[in-house]
């Protein structure tokens, strides 16, 4: 028999600035996040305004997790210590992975309105791989298949499966399902998420009402400039949903429908050293991590 997964807690998403002055909205991130393992940050960097965003954020290391880049308008311009250099644009995913150490920078672009919008998720790596060679995988809009059910919802399958159809990202160590979820006005979605999963879902267009075993939960939309001092029930679109245990999430879309991001991954229930941009698994290994920042021997390859 399946089970809904009811909502452990709402929260929105709130202000912050990152890179060289970025201002974005922080969904979870730089606390405990063991509720979200193997999951350690997500960044909503939509905006409209460039003077907030063109900064960008240059140079910096990384090491012991992956970033993973999904841009919905503009572009992301990207170069590395490893000589890679290019473009994110809108619809495109990149999954990099630090692995042992890699230094680079991201340039946002807007289009042609100004607007720059995107998220970035960040995942740990398990102790085994922290040190593993770094890579990309930059996957194009085209090649992120589009699932559309009888009734309309469509899902834009980024990683893992969903109704038989697999994502373009593959050989991740947490093995992450990383989805796309366009709900129509006033329809239910089920959408199976594993039990042992650590899940959550991020709305960013429109409204709708997760079900829950002790009864519904909104997440209505209000306009941007929304006080942040009203209940989190009461969120706008910057709403984060975390779920505890089940086998599926039910969601009822509001009168303009739902959009949002529903994420999950198995834990690594490992410990966590964390600074900055840098996650390893003891304070020994994260200040040996910015020793060899200052030394110059950070890059391994």
């Amino acid at each position: 028999m399946s089970s809904i997964r009811p909502v452990k807690r709402l929260v929105k998403a709130k202000p912050t600035l990152e890179g060289a002055g970025v201002h974005l909205r922080r969904a979870f991130g730089f606390g405990n996040t063991s509720d979200f393992d193997p999951f350690l940050l997500l960044d909503d960097f939509r905006n409209d305004r460039p003077e907030d965003y063109l900064a960008g954020f240059p140079w910096h290391p990384h090491r012991g997790i992956e970033t993973i880049t999904y841009v919905l308008a503009g572009d992301v311009e990207h170069g590395d210590s490893l000589g890679n250099s290019g473009k994110i644009a809108a619809g495109d995913v990149q999954w990099m992975t630090a692995g042992s150490g890699i230094i680079h920078q991201e340039m946002p672009k807007g289009d042609r309105d100004g607007r720059m919008h995107g998220f970035q998720l960040w995942a740990n790596l398990p102790a085994s791989l922290k040190m593993t060679r770094p890579r990309y995988q930059d996957v194009k809009a085209a090649d992120i298949p589009v699932v559309t059910d009888d009734d309309g919802t469509r899902v834009r399958v980024v990683c893992g499966k969903l109704w038989g159809t697999t994502g373009p990202v593959d050989e991740v160590a947490i093995d992450p399902t990383y989805l796309d979820v366009t709900v129509p006005p006033v329809k239910t979605k089920t959408l199976p998420v594993e039990t042992t999963r650590n899940a959550f879902a991020y709305v960013f267009e429109g409204s709708g009402t997760f079900c829950n075993a002790s009864g519904p939960l909104a997440v209505p939309t209000e306009p941007a400039g929304w006080a942040d001092s009203k209940p989190p029930a009461h969120a706008d679109n910057r709403s984060l949903v975390l779920f505890d245990r089940g086998d599926e999430v039910t969601v009822r879309a509001g009168d303009e429908g739902i959009r949002f991001l529903l994420i999950s991954g198995k834990p690594l229930a490992e410990p966590v050293a964390w600074y900055g941009p840098i996650v390893m698994n003891t304070q020994e290994q994260l200040q040996r991590a910015f020793q060899e920042l200052q030394q110059g021997t950070f890059l391994k390859r």
